[in-house]
C-alpha cells in the first residue's frame, strides 16, 4: 500500500508498506479522507515535538475492510472517523474520566503513525460510525469540531449565554457554529476581514474586526451585544493562541464569566493578576475532546452546507507538498485542506 511519511523538515517520502492486519480487537479501515490542521503544518516544518519520520494525518475518515476476531461495534463497508487520541487509561485524569488530557497521550498522525497511508488499523473502540446521509468527505472535521465542542461544554454555554468567540480559524468557525446551533448570541473576532465572512456564514450574530496593533474595540463590542449584555459576554473563548488575545478575554468577560482557552501557544502572556478574581473569573483550558466526536457528527450533519464550506482547498495524496506549501502561504485564504486518498486498483 502507498504510505507518504514526514521525513525531515518540508520533506515527504512517499513509499510502498505492507498493508497491516487488524489486532484482536482492532479494525482495518481504508483512509479515504484527512483534512489538515495547523498542527499538521508545524509537523511538516519540523517545529513540534513529534519525532520525524512520521505518517501524519490526524483527521481521518473512511471504510471499514476487515475485523480483528475480537472486534466489536462496527461491521465491514460501514463508513467511519478515526479518534485519534490514545490514553492510557490508569492515570489519575484517565480515571476521572479526563483522558484527553492523559500525561501519556499517544495521538495518531502526531505522536505515532497516522492517516496518510491507504490502510490503518486501529482499535474498535476508536471508531465513530458517520451518519447515513453525511458525505464521507466531511467526516475528518468531527475531529476539530469536536475540540470546538470541548471547549463550548468546558464554558457551560447555553442559550441564554452571549459569548464572544476570540478567532474565526476553524476552531473558532466550528465553535461559533455549534454555539448558535445552541441558540446562544455570538460575536466572532479575528483580525481577517475574509475570516469574519466565514463566521457571519457559521451564524455567527456579529463580528468584530480586530487590529492587532490597536488597543482592544471594546466600545464596538458593547454596541454588538448591545442590551442582551450590559456588562459584557457570560463566555469568552479564546481560540487564536495570542499570547495578548487572552488578556482581551479577561478584559471583555462579564463579572462572574467564563474564559475558556483553547488556543494553544508556547509564548508567555502577561495580565493584571487581580482581573481575575475582582470579577472572580472562571479561567479554564480546553484540550483535545472528551469523548464528543459522536455528537461533532450530529453537528455536522444538522449544517452540512455549512461546514463544507469550510474546506476550501483540495487536494490528493500525490499533491500533499502543495496542499501543505498552500498552508502555509498567508496570502491566501485557507480553511480546512482536505486530502484524498483514492482507491488504486490491484
Amino acid at each position: 500500500m502507498l504510505t507518504v511519511r514526514t521525513v525531515s523538515a518540508r520533506s515527504l517520502e512517499y513509499v510502498e508498506t505492507d498493508r497491516p492486519e487488524p489486532g484482536i480487537d482492532e479494525v482495518l479501515v481504508q483512509v479515504e479522507h484527512v483534512t489538515l490542521c495547523g498542527t499538521d503544518l508545524h509537523i511538516w516544518e519540523d517545529d513540534y515535538t513529534s519525532e520525524l519520520p512520521l505518517v501524519q494525518g490526524h483527521e481521518i475518515a473512511g471504510t471499514v475492510v476487515a475485523l480483528g476476531p475480537q472486534a466489536a461495534g462496527v461491521e465491514v463497508g460501514q463508513r467511519v472517523v478515526i479518534d485519534p487520541l490514545i490514553s492510557c487509561g490508569e492515570c489519575r485524569a484517565c480515571r476521572r474520566g479526563r483522558s484527553n488530557v492523559c500525561p501519556n497521550l499517544v495521538v495518531l498522525g502526531c505522536y505515532c503513525d497516522g492517516g496518510f497511508t491507504e490502510y490503518l488499523s486501529v482499535a474498535a473502540k476508536r471508531l465513530h460510525p458517520l451518519p447515513a446521509d453525511l458525505p464521507t468527505e466531511l467526516g475528518p472535521v468531527a475531529e476539530p469540531a469536536a475540540i470546538s465542542l470541548e471547549a463550548v461544554t468546558r464554558g457551560q454555554a447555553s442559550a441564554d449565554d452571549t459569548v464572544l468567540v476570540l478567532g474565526a480559524g476553524p476552531i473558532g468557525l466550528l465553535a461559533t457554529l455549534a454555539l448558535n446551533d445552541l441558540g446562544a448570541t455570538v460575536i466572532t473576532a479575528d483580525t481577517v476581514p475574509d475570516r469574519l465572512s466565514m463566521a457571519t456564514d457559521m451564524g455567527s450574530d456579529g463580528t468584530l474586526l480586530i487590529d492587532p496593533n490597536a488597543e482592544f474595540p471594546t466600545a464596538e463590542l458593547d454596541r454588538l451585544i448591545g442590551k442582551s449584555a450590559p456588562d459584557g459576554p457570560d463566555l469568552v473563548i479564546e481560540a487564536t493562541g495570542v499570547p495578548a488575545s487572552l488578556e482581551n478575554a479577561l478584559r471583555a468577560v462579564a463579572p462572574a464569566g467564563r474564559v475558556v482557552q483553547v488556543g494553544i501557544s508556547a509564548h508567555p502572556t502577561s495580565f493584571p493578576l487581580n482581573i481575575v478574581p475582582f470579577k472572580e473569573i472562571d479561567l479554564l483550558g480546553s484540550r483535545n475532546s472528551q469523548g464528543l466526536m459522536p455528537e461533532a457528527l450530529t453537528l455536522i450533519d444538522r449544517h452540512t452546507e455549512q461546514v463544507r464550506s469550510l474546506i476550501t482547498h483540495r487536494f490528493d495524496i500525490a499533491d500533499l507538498d502543495a496542499a501543505f506549501a498552500t498552508m502555509s502561504d498567508r496570502s491566501q485564504r485557507v480553511g480546512k485542506i482536505l486530502i484524498d486518498l483514492p482507491r488504486r486498483t490491484a
